[in-house]
């Protein structure tokens, strides 16, 4: 997949979170700017680009901001990785990453995090007993590790404004998954341990984003990227 301008892009998922076992697919996301004169046209550029086999997802500059500034998990964890794992990082890039709290707010990284997990819960719940063919067992495992994934990053990132990548004990993580691929009743006691958490709070962040920074940074990604029409130009 070629895509012009990107700003940033790393290595994401369970390669970053230290989740990765032999096999394990590698996941890439990253975001790009647009021409800003495409922006003004009878036709928007696509804002997302997806290719499989390699996993890279790449999104455009407003609407990773967009998807960020809503408390996005897979979204947010760009602009928090471990400096080995990016694989492109440019100016604007940095200053994306060097304003990377203006886009938190307690209740949308609450309701992000805590939402995200719970729709993996009900995932789990609705497979069964564990009953199941090899290779769902695998996903039911794999849902499992990243509902406690979720449910950890999330309370840090709503406790400490730190979004912390690495897990710490990745043989803990699998464990939970094999033991909820058994059984999948398993995850309640950890979802509903971190939904006492959440409410217990308190949180150190604002009750909003801060949009005013990440507006700037944008302006100045389309200045950056904007190139005055050829065609525009002859007929002066």
């Amino acid at each position: 997949m070629t895509v012009p301008n990107v700003l940033l892009s790393g290595i994401v998922g369970s390669t970053a979170y230290g989740l990765a076992r032999e096999g394990s697919d590698v996941d890439r996301l990253g975001l790009f700017a647009a021409p800003t004169a495409q922006l003004h046209g009878l036709h928007r550029p696509k804002e997302s680009h997806v290719s499989k086999a390699p996993d890279h997802t790449l999104h455009e500059a407003a609407k990773w901001c967009r998807l960020a500034l809503g408390g996005n998990p897979t979204a947010m964890e760009l602009v928090w990785l471990p400096d080995d794992l990016y694989e492109v990082r440019t100016a604007l890039g940095d200053e994306l990453i060097g304003i990377r709290t203006a886009f938190l707010s307690a209740r949308r990284v609450r309701d992000a995090y805590l939402g995200y997990a719970t729709q993996q819960f009900r995932r789990l719940e609705a497979r069964g007993d564990g009953s199941f063919s090899a290779d769902t067992r695998k996903r039911t495992a794999k849902h499992a590790r990243h509902l406690k994934r979720l449910c950890t990053q999330g309370l840090t990132l709503y406790t400490t404004g730190q979004l912390t990548i690495r897990v710490e004990d990745p043989e803990e993580y699998h464990a939970f998954g094999e033991r909820v691929a058994a059984d999948s009743s398993a995850a309640r006691p950890l979802l509903q341990q971190y939904e006492d958490a959440f409410e217990a709070g308190p949180s150190v962040l604002p009750d909003e984003p801060d949009e005013a920074p990440v507006e700037a940074w944008l302006h100045r990604v389309r200045a950056h990227f904007y190139a005055e029409p050829a065609t525009a130009a002859a007929h002066r």
